[in-house]
């Protein structure tokens, strides 16, 4: 009998434990990643009951691949957009509570004479909030639609955008091990420049292949092809000295603002929880139940820190971000726990071998008890508050209630404000496109012209097609937001503005000449104003040619379709209200969704026939049915099954409308389902039948006795075939009729 190799045996003994504790955890209605991590427990080697793991090396593999599949999975949950709208409140309470959570996880390590890289990676893994298990406790608990899950859902998206970027940075003091300014400052800009880069190019390019092989698309090439994009930027990660992880992030966040998004995320979310299952009994692998022992003043300690510290400075921060008090005590004891990022950051450490041996079973553990008490924590958070509320001064109380009013109305921008974002943005985006293929350009292309086309030509081609390149961005950089609403309303508002937007101009224009200039300088030899001088002519070329004006508007254009794709999907199919909704609310006009019950009367009927305009009121904008739909309707369409229906009218009308698309639903018949059902019979056609000579239609099978005929045996023919309806019956002939048991009884007692 051959042996099952290592990989397979251990694979079957880690699914089979994580099987049978993801059964237990669902019943006794706890998160599955304690499951996980208890079943990792269970096929370890501290565990002497059961068999264990022979051969950890390739667990570890797979548990990077585990990782990798996670924050893929996560990315394809974010959603730029999202980030966007979730406001400055949860950046000021994430930032708060980042920010101070890793000097109490930095200060506990140093308290227990920890070393300088175990104290800082202390500090990230209980930064962070575990965004699953808080969803989880809201879903169990009925909180989701509170205001306050809804701030600590918002934080949790912060949070976890801050994670990837505090994983690049750990990473980097790490392959470092020493901590200057400068270095660090280098990676924080690297790290923006590759962000942009790759989010620009990703969300301009990966939606027009999308598109272009839409039809070629099944489920099982687009699941390869959305793997190879991931393990594809997973490379470039790499190659370029992030995380694998931060790779995977970012492909995911390209890849959610696309019309497929939501196709993709369900094909991936099979092997996303296999290998996600993998990676977490990996984690549970690594708890050493004597290490524990060991160690349980300083999990003690930690796990106070995340619990007091959580409460405290989220408090703190959700205060801050201008929400009143009992809000930010609701969402600072929902923070209170470490989870999945806490474990990546300790894979991390022990990978790039950095931290010590005893950290990561102190962080498991650390998880395992705060995740426990996370539902304790959030009903704790009301009363806690109502204690709070009855000793609090009441200056300190009108002082809050003044700061979280005033906070909430501060949201006006100047011109100003919005004209220095705008063009601080563009200046930013462009500048990076520019940089990026003047790297391609001057690192890649310039050596292979040179050795094609020698010395002198092959300069000036890479001058040429290097500016060529660059062209449309430079024209952008400097020409974009000139001819903004906020710019001509400055510029008329006050002669005294004319001179600061000359200047910011000016300023652009420098820039683009300065790209020109490197580019010139680098490859040729001359004067300073030489070079100066045909760099200022290069970029007035660029600003008054009217093909690089029109090339940058269809590149911008394309970008945003891109980013708007999605959403304007969504919007198609009814996922999401049209634009126009919001704008009908100061007129006490609102548009409203109907189903339409396939059991309602009104299924069959045209809108004319139902005269809903007429009846209560209100106007039908538009028909949904399925991926289709139909806007403005008239008359003569006509509604079927599970179409939805979008009503514009007032409240009172809308309530008619919906009380009586209640009342068209027609009730069920009552009926004994046993007699509904249909039955296969048969009979003799003899020669006093009366269907004799006669053929199917004439004798009236379905028009009569709603019977229909599915096959004849004719005598001495030993196959049924398929019925002829314009046949003549023979005596004889055995015919095979189905129908319900009534109308069979009513055939046969006439035959």
């Amino acid at each position: 009998m051959s042996q099952l190799a290592p990989l397979i045996s251990d694979l079957a003994l880690i699914l089979i434990c994580a099987g049978v504790m993801t059964l237990i955890f669902k019943k006794l209605k706890q998160p599955l990643v304690l499951g996980y991590i208890v079943a990792g427990f269970l096929c370890s080697p501290h565990f002497a009951f059961t068999p264990s793991v022979v051969d950890e090396a390739n667990i570890d593999l797979w548990s990077e691949i585990g990782v990798i599949f996670l924050l893929f999975a996560l990315g394809l949950e974010f959603s730029i957009k999202k980030l966007l709208k979730v406001g400055s409140s949860a950046i000021i309470s994430a930032c708060t509570i980042i920010l101070f959570m890793i000097i109490i996880g930095v200060s506990v390590g140093w308290m227990f004479g920890w070393k300088q890289m175990d104290c800082i990676y202390l500090g990230g893994m209980i930064a962070m909030s575990s965004t699953t298990i808080v969803y989880k406790a809201f879903d169990d608990m009925g909180l989701r639609q509170q205001h306050f899950a809804g701030v600590v859902l918002g934080i949790l998206i912060i949070e976890d955008i801050l994670a990837i970027v505090l994983m690049v940075m750990l990473s980097t003091m790490a392959v470092s091990t020493h901590f200057e300014g400068s270095e660090l400052i280098l990676s924080i800009v690297r790290l923006v420049f590759f962000l942009i880069l790759w989010l620009v190019v990703g969300l301009y390019l990966i939606p027009i292949l999308l598109k272009r092989v839409r039809k070629l698309m099944s489920d099982e090439t687009l699941l390869i092809v959305s793997l190879a994009f991931c393990f594809g930027m997973v490379y470039l990660a790499a190659a370029v000295g992030f995380s694998p992880a931060f790779g995977a992030f970012i492909m995911g966040s390209i890849l959610s603002e696309t019309v497929e998004s939501e196709h993709i995320e369900h094909l991936v979310a099979p092997v996303k929880d296999l290998f996600g299952a993998i990676f977490f009994v990996s984690v549970g692998m690594m708890v050493d139940p004597h290490m524990i022992v060991e160690y349980r003043y300083p999990i003690l300690a930690i796990v106070g820190a995340v619990l007091l510290g959580q409460t405290v400075f989220g408090t703190l921060g959700v205060l801050l971000s201008g929400q009143p008090l009992k809000t930010a005590m609701q969402c600072g004891f929902s923070l209170t726990q470490i989870g999945e990022f806490a474990f990546i950051i300790a894979a991390m450490g022990v990978s790039l071998k950095v931290t010590s041996d005893f950290l990561y079973p102190i962080v498991v553990a650390v998880s395992v008890i705060t995740t426990f008490l996370t539902p304790y924590m959030i009903r704790l958070a009301v009363p806690a508050y109502n204690v709070i509320d009855r000793h609090l001064p009441g200056r300190w109380r009108l002082l809050l209630e003044r700061y979280s009013a005033g906070s909430s109305t501060v949201n006006h921008k100047t011109n100003w404000q919005k004209l220095l974002l705008a063009v601080a943005r563009v200046v930013l985006i462009y500048s990076v496109l520019s940089i990026a293929v003047l790297i391609i350009s001057l690192h890649f292309m310039r050596p292979y012209l040179l050795d094609v086309l020698g010395m002198t030509w092959g300069k000036i081609v890479t001058a040429v097609i290097t500016i060529l390149a660059i062209a449309p961005f430079l024209r952008a950089l400097i020409m974009k937001k000139n001819h903004s609403v906020e710019f001509r309303t400055l510029w008329n508002d006050n002669r005294f503005n004319h001179a600061p937007l000359i200047s910011l101009v000016i300023f652009r224009v420098l820039i683009g000449v300065g790209f020109v200039v490197f580019i010139i300088e680098r490859l040729f030899q001359g004067s300073v104003a030489l070079i100066v001088g045909i760099s200022i002519l290069v970029v007035c070329g660029m600003i008054f040619s009217r093909f690089l004006k029109k090339q940058s508007i269809v590149l911008e254009r394309t970008f945003e379709l891109n980013l708007r794709s999605k959403e304007m999907r969504q919007e198609y199919l009814g996922g999401k209200r049209p634009s126009y909704a919001g704008k009908l609310l100061d007129r006490d006009i609102h548009l409203s969704d109907f189903t339409v019950s396939p059991d309602s009367e009104w299924v069959g009927h045209t809108l004319k026939e139902l005269d809903l305009g007429k009846k209560y009121g209100v106007h039908v904008t538009s028909i949904i049915r399925g991926t289709h739909r139909v806007n403005i309707p008239d008359g003569t369409s006509r509604i079927f099954p599970n179409d939805t229906l979008q009503i514009i009218g007032t409240d009172e009308q809308l309530s008619a409308f919906s009380a009586m698309a209640e009342k068209a639903v027609l009730p069920p018949d009552g009926e004994d389902l046993e007699k509904r059902e249909m039955k296969l019979s048969q009979f003799i056609v003899d020669k006093k039948s009366p269907f004799v000579g006669r053929n199917i239609i004439e004798s009236g099978f379905r028009s009569n006795y709603h019977c229909l005929v599915v096959g004849i045996e004719s005598a001495g023919e030993d196959a049924l075939r398929a019925p002829d309806v314009h046949a003549p019956l023979r005596e004889n002939d055995v015919v095979w009729v189905v129908g319900e048991a009534a109308n069979l009884k009513k055939l046969f007692a006439t035959e």
